[in-house]
């Protein structure tokens, strides 16, 4: 340890000539002192001298400190600075804090310039997020986002991805159980997204929270951020996620983020406000590192009032052509066209007329999607993975589910986004995404406050707190 930086002193003292005596007069340490450093006699030199002598030598003192072992690369990071420094008294913990904040601040000022951000995926799923990370644009266009790894642990959805996102690199997508993921191999990145699983928070049907199979999830994503310190992060989830356990795992959630060492900015997004055809309420967070010196805003979706998303225009415009995949249609048995047949657009099984042979008699049924139709008018209610019992989205005026392909355009997914897999697997990659075009719209104000464009923004609707 002291060897090497002995040598590193010496070699820099030699480089500049100057002698042992005018490097102890210039940094007021005794030459034999400096000499028992450089030979490496010196086997644990004080923290305050390698300090002194940096400062005589033009070094950073950060350089030194490296070099003679007593700190890592791992250390400097703007949460854990003095990992492993226990050991140290008072006196030297607050040189080498001051030493630290000197090369965090120094960093962080060089890391702000980056323009290629490259993102990491946990829970990727089919490629909403990344579609819309890896397509957003702004005026600057040397800002924009890249894909670097992504993990999921469903097969299709795996192949989905490595098809749509990153087919010339496809070992980059890791198809395993997060539970026995290698986090450490998954490499650094400048950004971070994960949709941590939502089904424990969702409001269709029971919410479990942390006491569910997948409320926990979130945790694999706290790792990445406390291991890799991406200069941003993206989490999403339902609606539903603020009121879980009476609203403390939403807390939990939102101050292990901060404790990473993040300031954050949850919203309730409304995609339907944002141009999306579809009623989709999703709990955003965007985290920009705390040394970086910038601040997030939500954007506002005034500048989406005007456009038409209504289902029955994105469903018809352009017309689905029989070359375009995904499109097959489920076969509807007799009854259930005859069900259909009574049902009006916005209607569903429990408000519409139907005769007594065809009404459904579910105890404590209370979910309003059930064999309803899409009014064309408006947009789609949420788009799901569910299908059987009725969970199907219908069509306004056909009696027949919507094709996964019509799912997929009020998911906002372009029609060269091919999905693979059977028709049911399909069907739950779909409604487990992110709409595409929403997330866009949020990448692309992310690309913005780093690029310092100002943009229309709206005051966020959730507590940071």
């Amino acid at each position: 340890m002291s060897t090497a930086v002995g040598t590193l002193i010496k070699e820099r003292r030699e480089a500049l000539g100057m002698s042992l005596k005018k490097l102890s007069e210039a940094c007021e340490i005794s030459d034999s002192e400096i000499l028992k450093i450089e030979s490496g006699q010196r086997k644990t030199p004080n923290w305050s001298a390698l300090c002194k002598i940096a400062r005589a030598l033009s070094f950073h003192p950060f350089e030194i400190l490296l070099a003679a072992g007593y700190i890592s690369e791992s250390d400097i990071n703007p949460v854990y600075r003095l990992n492993g420094l226990e050991r140290l008294s008072a006196e030297d913990l607050e040189v080498v804090q001051n030493l630290i904040d000197a090369h965090v601040a120094k960093n962080a000022k060089k890391l702000a310039e980056t323009t290629v951000f490259r993102m990491g995926e946990l829970f990727c799923g089919p490629g909403g997020l990344a579609w819309g990370a890896t397509h957003a644009a702004i005026e600057k266009p040397e800002y924009r986002i890249v894909h670097a790894w992504a993990n999921d642990f469903d097969e299709d959805t795996c192949k989905t991805y490595r098809r749509n996102i990153c087919k010339d690199d496809p070992d980059s997508v890791y198809c395993e159980d997060v539970h026995t993921l290698d986090i450490t191999k998954l490499g650094k990145v400048d950004a971070f997204s994960f949709g941590f699983p939502c089904n424990d928070f969702s409001v269709v049907g029971e919410q479990k929270g942390f006491a569910g199979t997948f409320g926990p999830l979130y945790t694999y994503g706290i790792k990445v951020l406390k291991m890799y310190q991406p200069l941003w992060f993206l989490a999403e989830n339902v609606g539903g996620l603020q009121s879980a356990n009476e609203g403390k795992a939403f807390s939990k959630i939102k101050e292990d983020m901060i404790a990473c060492g993040y300031r954050i900015y949850p919203n309730l997004y409304k995609f339907e406000e944002y141009g999306v055809p579809q009623a989709r309420h999703r709990v955003i967070i965007v985290g920009i590192r705390n040394d970086m010196p910038f601040e997030f805003k939500i954007p506002s979706p005034s500048p989406y009032k005007d456009v038409d998303n209504s289902c029955r225009t994105a469903i018809e415009v352009p017309p689905i052509t029989d070359d375009i995949p995904n499109n097959e249609k489920t076969k509807q048995s007799e009854q259930v066209v005859k069900r259909l047949e009574y049902i009006k657009p916005g209607q569903n099984a429990f408000t519409a007329e139907l005769p007594k042979e065809l009404q459904l008699h579910i105890k404590g049924a209370t979910i309003s999607q059930i064999y309803k139709r899409l009014d064309p008018d408006k947009p789609a209610y949420t788009v799901t993975g569910s299908g059987g019992g009725g969970t199907h989205i219908y069509h306004w005026s056909e009696p027949r589910a919507l094709t996964n392909r019509e799912r997929a355009r009020l998911q906002t997914f372009p029609d060269t986004f091919v999905f693979e897999g059977s028709k049911e697997s399909v069907r739950k990659q779909i409604g487990m995404a992110v709409p595409c075009k929403g997330a866009q719209i949020i990448y692309e104000a992310i690309l913005k406050t780093f690029a310092g464009i100002k943009y229309e923004s709206v005051e966020a609707n959730i507590s940071e707190e």
